[in-house]
């Protein structure tokens, strides 16, 4: 048991040390696309219902650090803002599997022919999703447009009914430069100082919250593969290509792990003999297909739209891991040392090595720490909005109540986000916050629980009245 454990602490030592430094990088470059990217980029050009809004979406998405849960908000959110069901789809697709993050934690421990295939297979696999989506669920989005036209767009809590989508509140909070929960996305004219700020706290803090427990999840795993699995396992089924890969799928779609979190376990399972197609497949459709985000996508987008969802990941993922498996040589898909030689050569560590080690647990740490030590506050601060003499004077209403509500679903801060807007947006809330950790909604004002349920369950959450 001894010699067990510590030929595990060493793998998990070697396997986090390979990838902390690019991990880091990764991170540090999402925080800047997230801040200086305009978020309005994404509603002009996603509205036609043609191919080219499925290729754009697809472009958009495969950069982009949003994990599945976080994806669905927001491809629900640009449905509400006119934005066609073939580019929700392929954005939907492309977004989970990748990201500059894992990309360049795909480069660190899967080597430069993985880091590129891997966003090349989701761009290819998203558009084929978002044409099948065009071409043959016509149905779903004529429902769905139908509660788009119904419906009105995002307006501040503070009571100003937005007529433009480009209008924003100019409501402001005094903790952390945060706006209100009407507006659609950080300023532009925001000082340079502030967005690079604000994009290193979503980088370090937001993000790493969102993506941290399933990168240690992903690590555990893969260092427990390293030593526990025998070599025998996979390696009597390598020859048989398309059985790896349906292994894969099976355990791959019931299960959640984030792009990220899914490169060791692949690394480990490649070490063990699974092939360097399959060891794609798992890269593809453990990020994009879990059993979370296939109730919500049916909910919200409609049953063939999720049946053509899975069916384009699925396709997706075979044929590029049976292109990988038939067209290269292995030889150019060998993973990291570090998954053989992780449980004897943890030593081999250098001070560097150390140094980023030390550097990524601090960060982790920092993230954990901000998201459960304020409980109240799910890691963020209040949503109360002090709006401009340009929203007039706003005066408490005398029937204002206060109730909270369970909402279940919410796994990271953009469905937090997803949640407030939804909630500020509906007449007569005053005030809303949500948290994370314990899963509810405070909210004040003299509204209608109903209409709250709706609002939450409209973008794929289930609230009830506590």
């Amino acid at each position: 048991m001894i010699n067990f454990l510590t030929d595990y602490w060493d793998a998990l030592l070697m396997m986090t040390a390979e990838m902390a430094p690019f991990l880091i990088l990764g991170f540090f470059f999402a925080g800047l696309l997230r801040a200086f990217v305009p978020a309005k980029m994404l509603k002009r050009h996603l509205a036609p219902r043609n191919m080219k809004s499925v290729i754009k979406a697809a472009a958009i998405g495969v950069p982009l650090p949003l994990c599945s849960c976080g994806v669905i908000p927001t491809s629900v959110g640009l449905r509400r803002e006119g934005a066609s069901h073939g580019a929700c789809t392929s954005f939907l697709i492309a977004t989970p599997q990748t990201g500059v993050d894992s990309i360049t934690a795909t480069y660190s421990m899967m080597g430069l022919p993985f880091a590129i295939i891997r966003p090349v297979a989701a761009l290819f696999t998203a558009m084929f999703g978002g044409w099948m989506v065009n071409r043959f669920a016509r149905e779903d989005e004529q429902h769905s447009a139908q509660a788009v036209l119904s419906g009105e767009h995002d307006h501040c809590h503070c009571g100003h009914h937005h007529e433009h989508e480009e209008e924003s509140c100019s409501c402001h909070h005094e903790h952390e430069g945060e706006s209100c929960a009407c507006h659609h996305e950080q300023p532009e004219n925001q000082p340079l100082i502030t967005r690079f700020i604000n994009a290193m706290r979503y980088a370090f803090v937001e993000m790493l919250q969102d993506v941290g427990k399933w990168l240690v999840v992903g690590l555990l795993i893969a260092a427990l593969i390293t030593v526990a699995v025998p070599n025998e396992w996979l390696a009597a089924v390598h020859e048989y290509k398309l059985l790896n890969m349906l292994i894969v799928l099976a355990i791959a779609i019931p299960m959640y792990v984030c792009a990220t979190g899914s490169i060791p376990i692949a690394v480990s399972l490649m070490a063990k003999g699974l092939t360097p197609g399959a060891a794609l497949v798992f890269l593809m459709a453990g990020p994009a297909v879990n059993s979370a985000s296939m109730l919500v996508v049916g909910k919200v987008f409609g049953k063939r739209t999720l049946s053509l969802y899975i069916l384009s990941v699925v396709v997706g993922a075979i044929v590029f891991g049976l292109g990988i498996d038939y067209l290269f040589p292995e030889s150019y898909f060998t993973v990291s040392g570090i998954a053989t030689a992780g449980a004897h050569c943890a030593h081999c560590l250098g001070a560097w090595d150390w140094f980023w080690m030390a550097l990524l647990t601090l960060l982790l740490a920092n993230a954990f720490v901000r998201m459960f030590w304020h409980p109240h506050h799910g890691g963020n601060v209040h949503h109360e909005a002090q709006c401009s003499d340009s929203h007039g004077a706003e005066t408490a209403a005398e029937a204002s109540i206060e109730r909270d509500y369970k909402v279940d679903g919410m796994s990271c801060n953009h469905c937090k986000a997803s949640v407030e807007k939804a909630i500020a947006a509906v007449e007569g809330v005053e005030y809303v916050e949500v948290s994370l950790t314990r899963g509810i909604a405070h909210v004040q004002g003299s509204h209608d629980p109903e209409a709250i349920i709706k609002a939450v369950s409209d973008i794929g959450f289930k609230a009830n009245v506590l």
